[in-house]
């Protein structure tokens, strides 16, 4: 198919969602072709600026010359990706990068996560910062040992101005351990407390969290697990500590998700609605679905985004201060695509014994 007949048929798919779907105002990619032809973990965030978004980029995950793109919406347009971040080290030698990770405090520069490493049981983390809404960026300063950032989802800012940064390690052993942690931060990230891990990494595989607010110093946090269910994990003092961990009630395909909860309240999850393949590493990374749930407990059915084969995955997912919420994720692994989706206007249906509804 050539180039035009391409863009044609992706705009009538396009065309063919918003229309279906009101509550679909926008869907574009941020990175479409380029210098580098494989992207994965793209996060997003609102600065005083405008929508800033980063990926990790390269030839493939884990070669060396993975590195981390920063593009920013500047007057409706994303501007070209720019790299922000690389694993030279000091000696010489070269580590891939991953998973980066923005996030705006309300005062204080915004914060550039990400991890340098080998592979995800050896890599560490590094913090970049910004004045200008990420148009420049300070040289990389590396996380204190056993801190290793936000792992692949956005922190949170706590009333108390405290951050709190959900994340999770790997380890090499048989059964590798998959555990989840908190780091919180008093100080604008000068300085990092370890918080868990909150549960044995065994009986629960368990990593990539998201942190949603119940409100009353109560938190949840969801996310990625091997056992074929989303994860849950409740704090009821602000995140100092944690209750046990158990699996909820949707699907999950040991793929990334990431969840928010909105000014009024809804909780909304972005992930794949499908369970893995038991005894196989991977698999299924579609359809990509977002629900939503007023307790965090039922959640309804809100839209179906991706549904054809292929890798629709890693997606990141917030709110702007004009109420819309922004999309980003792994489109095939090729481009990274962005979804604006008015939250009043989504038809939500129940998930039934965890059926997405027809």
């Amino acid at each position: 198919m050539n180039r035009l007949l391409l863009t044609l048929a992706i705009g009538t798919l396009q065309c063919s969602l918003q229309g279906a779907e009101p509550a679909v105002l926008k869907q574009e990619y941020i990175y479409d072709t380029g210098p580098y032809p494989q992207i994965h973990a793209t996060t997003i965030v609102e600065t005083p600026t405008g929508l800033v978004s980063a990926w990790f980029g390269g030839t493939h995950e884990k070669n060396p010359d993975v590195c981390i793109w920063v593009s920013r919406l500047v007057e409706g347009k994303w501007t070209e990706s720019v790299e922000t971040a690389n694993g030279v080290q000091p000696d010489g030698t070269r580590h891939p990068t991953w998973n980066p990770v923005l996030f705006q405090p309300k005062d204080g520069p915004l914060m550039l996560f990400y991890k340098v490493g080998p592979n995800p049981e050896q890599w560490w983390g590094e913090l970049k910062t910004s004045m200008d809404g990420g148009k420049t960026w300070s040289a990389a300063r590396k996380l204190p040992e056993g801190i290793l950032g936000p792992i692949k989802n956005k922190p949170v800012q706590l009333p108390n101005g405290d951050i709190l940064s959900p994340t999770s390690n790997e380890t090499h052993e048989k059964p590798s351990k998959w555990s989840v942690h908190f780091e919180r931060s008093s100080d604008l990230g000068k300085t990092w407390q370890k918080i868990g891990p909150v549960h044995d990494g065994v009986t629960i595989q368990a990593i990539q969290p998201s942190i949603l607010s119940l409100g009353n110093d109560t938190l949840l946090a969801l996310g990625r697990s091997r056992q074929d269910r989303v994860f849950e994990v409740r704090s009821t003092d602000g995140g100092k500590t944690w209750g046990e961990m158990t699996l909820g009630t949707l699907p999950n395909n040991n793929s990334g998700t990431d969840a928010v909860t909105l000014k009024d309240g809804t909780h909304l999850i972005i992930y794949n609605h499908i369970g893995g393949t038991p005894g196989k590493w991977g698999g299924k990374r579609t359809p990509l679905n977002l629900a939503a749930s007023k307790d965090a407990r039922n959640w309804d059915a809100a839209l179906v985004l991706e549904s054809e084969p292929g890798e629709y995955s890693y997606p990141a997912i917030i709110q702007t201060s004009d109420g819309l919420v922004h999309i980003t994720y792994t489109w095939k692994r090729q481009k990274v695509k962005h979804v604006v989706v008015d939250p009043a206007k989504l038809m939500l249906k129940p998930i039934i014994n965890g059926e997405w509804p027809k």
